[in-house]
């Protein structure tokens, strides 16, 4: 707390404070939201694995296709 907050009696955080705080904030669903995608295409990828040769066949896809897919990391 400066000491113009002091001798005022104010304890609201400044406004640099909160915009730190916001830039955290963002900072913070970003990376949630960059997780959450990574986990979406790892199950989508294990979920491709699991298909049959059919299946695979419909959507226009090779068994060899589908294994180096589903074998890639949850990162890329």
């Amino acid at each position: 707390m400066g000491t113009n907050e002091t001798m005022n009696g104010e304890c609201r955080p400044s406004a640099s404070r909160r915009a730190e705080e916001q830039t955290l904030f963002s900072a913070l669903v970003a990376l949630a939201r960059y997780v959450e995608g990574c986990m979406r295409k790892r199950r989508s990828r294990l979920d491709l694995l699991e298909l049959t040769d059919e299946q695979l066949c419909d959507i226009g896809v090779k068994r060899s296709e589908a294994q180096r897919e589903g074998s890639r990391p949850f990162w890329d």
